[in-house]
């Protein structure tokens, strides 16, 4: 029966074992040989140090280490600060944001549709993280990688630091590159920045994501006015840059279309609104000789409204014959082929242009088929006006100095319409910058107005607020608990102004603290204890964990869906926690209760995986039979212990 390991995975050992694989004479004593891969991946001799385009900075090897390096640590459960614990599918994840999105790349790899991100701007005024990760594997396996007991450390960035852009690149550096890992193929990430990184942001991208998978860098105009305090430009935007995981399997929705623009379909027939849109091309060199397979004729008659192409240039009685005529009277060309105009008559139009003398093709273009504009590459709309997020944050009783600047609803509403599908009933959203939870309150507004069941996944260090800020002063001791007060409020809000279409609405969510592992030491390095501290380290599990908090571990471990339904039975006198039905059954018994009565009892259930301690069997014997009763009532099972 075979052990949890009960840490995230080693990404430098699975890249290695990958490029053994491969080029298994390229790797030797499990160490790889850079020169000799160098070579093998290259149609020229390798001579040293080669000339190349790329982005380099201070640190950068020590950020993608940080990138790579497991850490022993795991996510606790809050039943007290969530909502609805038991039925949700949406999280909170409380922590540093690279030790989060190591602990979801097993359960999450290739399963968020969008991540939206808000991070420092690096401004010289305001803090990055900070990370320290980069141990050796030993030195990991003998002490649980836990350098900092907190987790939690931000540290100021002024514009005098020697590394100033280059601590802020190996900050975001490893946690693009494992936000890319969580990303689903048709996944798309949107990160708000300004002047100060946007050029190094998106250097850093095109390496992450590749360049070819960058979609538009667009400028958010969240301050018409420009701000006043700027000395030559008053800057009237920010930049969105916007990547996809696989350009080619990416889907850009687009915009409902605007007053302004729908109330130019301004006709109807028995097909609905419309709008005439001039067939011929327009452009100054689109003359005949130029696309003579655009250049053909239409004949109309009067009276009985046929309409028809022709490539026939002779007269037909009754018909009016028109042809694309230029301005300047000169032969130019349709905006349609024949075969299309041929095949779709009832969506053109003969029309007499007194202006100009002669009869014209028209197309019909019905709003129904043209109910989604394409994005542009500048967003003006006042939704996205910073003015805009302390309004909606203000709706929710908030006082606007608790948290100043929050991100405008309208803009994360408006990014969600552009990269979710419409009525979605699974897409995952993550924001590992959360701040006041913009995000969460965006996609619960846009399930209340559509239907859909698209969930959140926050995640935010739980940074303290000043004693001297308006939050602390009203009760709130880090920025965590304000975006779990937002989503509080703004859920019951949304609830409140949507009483027909919210019913069913999942306003709840599941808080997790990234915290450090469940397990002692002694469970990842025996061998490095000394005989006479064994006795120290009879139990493997740290005292002050509960059995619930092993199971998310335990989740974690597996890869299960960390929102599944959860519940819990008394079965021969012990707890036993049962995940969606049959997903996992797990109990965490370390009294030596776990008899073979029990085990059948479990075993009649036939669970997809089961989790034991191990000092919960009664002995040896049980112990060794649990696989073989497994084995005989439910074969498929997965067993393992911690």
């Amino acid at each position: 029966m075979d052990k949890l390991k009960l840490h995230t995975p080693n990404f430098t050992d699975e890249n290695t074992t990958k490029i053994a694989a491969l080029f298994p004479h390229c790797v030797s004593e499990g160490k790889i040989d850079f020169e000799l891969l160098k070579q093998e991946l290259s149609s020229s001799i390798i001579e040293g140090a080669q000339e190349r385009y790329q982005l380099g900075w201070v640190g950068k090897r020590e950020a993608l280490l940080n990138a790579n390096a497991p850490i022993a640590k795991t996510l606790r459960p809050c039943r007290e600060e969530s909502v609805n614990f038991d039925t949700t599918e949406n999280l909170y994840i409380e922590g540093d944001n690279l030790d989060a999105l190591k602990l979801l790349q097993e359960t999450y790899l290739n399963k968020v549709k969008m991540i939206y991100i808000d991070p420092p701007y690096n401004t010289g005024n305001d803090f990055i993280y900070e990370d320290d990760f980069a141990e050796n594997t030993a030195d990991y396996l003998q002490r649980s990688n836990q350098k900092d007991e907190s987790g939690n450390r931000l540290t100021a960035n002024p514009e005098s630091n020697g590394r100033f852009h280059s601590d802020w690149l190996s900050m975001m550096y490893p946690r693009l590159k494992l936000a890319r890992n969580l990303l689903s193929d048709d996944g798309v990430i949107f990160i708000s920045i300004d002047d100060n990184e946007q050029a190094n942001l998106k250097r850093l991208c095109d390496e992450v994501f590749g360049e070819d998978n960058h979609i538009a860098t667009i400028a958010n105009v969240n301050n018409p006015k420009g701000r006043s305090d700027d000395r030559f430009i008053a800057t009237a935007h920010e930049s969105l840059v916007f990547f996809a995981k696989n350009k080619q399997d990416a889907v850009v929705y687009g915009f409902e279309l605007e007053e302004n623009i729908t109330r130019r379909y301004n006709k109807n027939d028995e097909f609905g609104d419309y709008r005439e849109i001039d067939l011929r091309k327009t452009g100054d060199n689109d003359k005949r000789e130029d696309r003579p397979n655009l250049f053909y004729y239409f004949y109309f008659n009067q009276i009985t409204g046929e309409l028809y192409p022709s490539r026939e240039e002779q007269k037909i009685d009754g018909f009016i014959q028109i042809k694309p005529l230029k301005d300047t009277g000169e032969d130019g060309n349709w905006r349609w082929g024949f075969d299309n105009s041929q095949n779709n008559t009832l969506k053109l139009i003969a029309r007499y242009m007194p202006n100009r003398k002669i009869w014209g093709v028209f197309e019909k273009d019905y709003l129904e088929g043209r109910s989604l504009a394409k994005p542009t590459s500048a967003w003006t709309f006042k939704e996205v006006n910073s003015e805009r997020g302390s309004e909606a944050f203000i709706q929710l009783n908030f006082d606007k100095k608790v948290f100043p600047r929050p991100k405008p609803l309208g803009l994360i509403h408006r990014i969600l319409n552009v990269s979710v599908s419409p009525k979605s009933e699974n897409d995952i959203i993550l924001d590992f910058f959360s701040g006041s939870a913009t995000t969460a309150h965006a996609v619960m507004q846009l399930n209340a107005e559509d239907g859909g069941k698209r969930k959140f996944i926050m995640v935010q260090i739980p940074e303290a607020c000043d004693e001297k800020s308006e939050a602390f002063k009203a009760g709130y001791k880090t920025i965590a608990d304000i975006g779990k007060e937002r989503i509080r409020r703004a859920g019951q809000k949304i609830k409140t102004d949507n009483p027909l279409t919210a019913m069913d609405l999942d306003i709840g969510f599941r808080v997790l603290k990234v915290d450090s592992s469940n397990m002692n030491e002694v469970y990842y390095s025996p061998d490095t204890l000394n005989r006479e501290d064994l006795h120290q380290f009879v139990e493997n599990i740290r005292n002050d964990r509960s059995d619930e908090d092993l199971l998310f571990q335990v989740l974690l471990d597996w890869g299960v869906d960390l929102t599944l339904p959860i519940t819990s039975q008394v079965i021969d006198g012990k707890t036993v926690f049962i995940v969606a039905q049959d997903a996992i059954v797990a109990c965490f018994d370390r009294a030596g209760g776990v008899s073979e009565t029990f085990i059948k009892e479990l075993a009649a259930i036939k669970p997809l995986r089961a989790v034991f301690c191990d000092s919960g069997f009664a002995n040896d014997s049980v112990k060794i039979n649990v696989e073989q009763i497994f084995k005989m009532m439910s074969p498929s099972t997965d067993i393992k212990t911690i």
